[in-house]
């Protein structure tokens, strides 16, 4: 009987009592949830011409192993290729293409303005 004792009392003291065990989530706030992640918006690949002004014509092809950037049209067959980096989007091929060609528009006019 005393042995049974000495079992019990050996086990509470393993257990230890309610006021020995500490909760570590006790007098903290709940964590929300995380917020929702945000969707990066799709950047386009098809664009409008500036030779002949048709809508989604332009296709524009990265190369990444060549470094090379491609943008042509499927109505008028206009081309344009220019280097790109492992960072360059088809819109950066699309903005060198209208970039080379408002030079070219610009020293035509300069041209112009001399005769």
């Amino acid at each position: 009987d005393e042995c049974r004792a000495w079992a019990v009392f050996n086990a509470r003291a393993d257990r230890g009592s309610r006021r020995d065990v500490v909760r570590d989530d006790m007098g903290k706030r709940k964590s929300s949830k995380p917020p929702p992640k945000k969707v990066a918006p799709k950047v386009d690949t098809q664009f409008t011409c500036p030779f002949c002004n048709h809508d989604k014509s332009v296709v524009a092809r990265l190369d990444h192993v060549a470094e090379k950037g491609l943008v042509e049209c499927n109505v008028c067959a206009q081309k344009y290729t220019c280097n790109i980096t492992h960072l360059s989007e088809p819109i950066d091929v699309y903005s060198d293409w209208i970039d080379a060609c408002e030079r070219i528009n610009a020293k035509e006019d300069d041209e112009d303005e001399d005769e």
